[in-house]
C-alpha cells in the first residue's frame, strides 16, 4: 500500500500533467505549464509527427468529408472504407497478410489474448512486459508464466519444463521496452518458439516509426518480417496519431473480428484519426521520417549522461536514468523543472522497487542545444 507521501506525490504529478498544454505555434518539443515554457523530455511523440502538416491536413480533410465521429462499432454501421484502407496499409507496412485496427494499445492487448487463448493454454511473458500485455494474459485465463527479462535461455528452460502441460502456448515480449528502452532478442525468442511449438507476439509500440527500414519496427530490422505470428503496435507514439494495430495472418485477423471483445464492443475510431494515421504511414514509407538520426542523438545523450556519472540504460530513443529511490527521482525531476525541463519521475509499481528513474524520451524535435542543456542542468550524482 502506498503511504501518504506517495499519494501526495502522485496527486502532484497528476496536477502537473493537467496543467501541461502544447506550446502553440512552437516546436512539439516544448510545452507550457502555468504560463511558463518547458522543454518536454516526457513525450512519446518521437518523430514530432503529431503536428506535422501532412497529418493535420489529412485529418482536416476527413473531418470535412466524414464528420467528427464514426457513429457505431465496426461490426455495425461504423465500418468505413478508410478503416480498411488503413488496415491494408498496415499489412503492407509490416509484411503480413492482414491487419486489424484497435482503438488503443491497451484495448488491442486486452482483446487479442482472451480471443486466442484460454484456460488450457499458457502465456510465457517477459518479466518487464507492459501492463496491458499482462492484463490481456490474465483476462485470457491462460496460465501466465514469466521469464527473466531478455533472457532466452531462461525461457528455453521454462518451455522445456512446462510446455507439454498446455494446449496452445504464446511467448510475449515488447521489442523496445517502454521503461528501460532496451531491445528484445527477437531472433532468439523466435527460435525458442519454433522449437517448442509456441506462437510469438511482439509489441512494437515504441519501435514503430523509429526502428527498421522506413520505420517498420524491430521485427523488420532483424529480418523477421512475416515470421513473427502476432505483431502489435500503436499509432499514438512515433506516428503521432492514435489507435493501435495487429498484423498477423488472415486467419488470425478474421478470428479476432468475430471474437475480440475490445474490438467488437467499441465505437470505431473517428475518420479524422484514421486519416492522420494513414498520412503518418505514408511519411514513413516515403522515407521522410528521421528514426536513424533520432537514435544517434539518443546514443549521444546516453554517453553524455554516463560521462557525468549517472547510471543510464537503454538502446533506443528512451533513455532511463536509474537513481534507485523514489524521493530522489522526484527531487531531480523538480530540480530540472526549475531549470525549464520536463522529465517526469517513474516510480514503483510502474518499475521494480529500488529502480525509480527519470525517463528521458528523446524526439526528433529536440535540438542538440536542448539535449546538451538538459545534461548540464542535471549535473552529476
Amino acid at each position: 500500500m502506498k503511504d501518504w507521501q506517495d499519494l501526495l506525490d502522485e496527486r502532484e504529478r497528476r496536477q502537473l500533467l493537467r496543467r501541461l498544454v502544447p506550446s502553440s505555434g512552437r516546436a512539439p518539443a516544448l510545452a507550457v505549464r502555468d504560463g511558463r515554457e518547458y522543454v518536454d523530455f516526457s513525450s512519446n511523440d518521437y518523430l514530432g509527427l503529431s503536428s506535422h502538416p501532412a497529418l493535420v491536413a489529412a485529418a482536416r480533410e476527413a473531418l470535412d468529408r466524414f464528420g467528427v465521429g464514426s457513429g457505431a462499432s465496426r461490426l455495425m454501421s461504423g465500418d468505413l472504407a478508410i478503416h480498411h484502407e488503413l488496415e491494408d496499409s498496415v499489412a503492407v507496412f509490416k509484411g503480413c497478410e492482414a491487419a486489424l485496427v484497435f482503438n488503443s494499445g491497451y484495448q488491442a492487448n486486452t482483446g487479442i489474448l482472451p480471443a486466442l487463448f484460454g484456460r488450457r493454454d499458457a502465456v510465457f511473458a517477459d518479466q518487464l512486459c507492459h501492463a496491458s500485455q499482462l492484463d490481456g494474459a490474465l483476462l485470457s485465463r491462460a496460465r501466465l508464466l514469466r521469464f527473466r527479462h531478455n533472457d532466452p535461455e531462461h525461457l528455453e528452460r521454462m518451455l522445456m519444463k512446462h510446455r507439454g502441460s498446455y494446449g496452445r502456448a504464446l511467448v510475449m515480449t515488447e521489442s523496445v521496452f517502454s521503461m528501460d528502452g532496451d531491445l528484445a532478442p527477437l531472433s532468439a525468442l523466435l527460435a525458442a518458439c519454433r522449437r517448442h511449438r509456441c506462437l510469438l507476439m511482439v509489441d512494437e509500440a515504441h519501435a514503430t516509426g523509429v526502428f527498421g527500414p522506413q520505420g517498420r519496427g524491430c521485427v523488420e530490422a532483424e529480418g523477421l518480417a512475416g515470421q513473427v505470428d502476432l505483431v502489435m503496435g500503436t499509432f499514438s507514439k512515433a506516428l503521432g496519431g492514435f489507435g493501435a494495430y495487429l498484423a498477423a495472418s488472415r486467419t488470425v485477423i478474421d478470428t479476432l473480428v468475430n471474437t475480440a471483445r475490445s474490438f467488437i464492443y467499441s465505437t470505431a475510431l473517428p475518420p479524422p484519426v484514421i486519416a492522420a494515421d494513414l498520412a503518418a504511414l505514408r511519411l514513413c514509407l516515403a522515407g521522410e521520417t528521421r528514426g536513424e538520426e533520432l537514435l544517434r542523438r539518443a546514443a549521444a545523450l546516453r554517453d553524455a549522461l554516463r560521462g557525468k556519472g549517472w547510471t543510464v540504460g537503454g538502446e533506443s530513443q528512451i533513455v532511463p536514468v536509474v537513481v534507485g529511490e523514489s524521493a530522489l527521482a522526484v527531487s531531480l525531476s523538480k530540480s530540472l523543472a526549475d531549470r525549464g525541463f520536463l522529465a517526469l519521475p517513474v516510480r514503483p509499481p510502474t518499475v521494480p522497487e529500488g529502480s525509480a528513474r527519470l525517463r528521458f524520451s528523446l524526439t526528433a524535435a529536440h535540438t542538440d542545444q536542448q539535449v546538451a542543456a538538459v545534461v548540464e542542468a542535471l549535473g552529476a550524482p
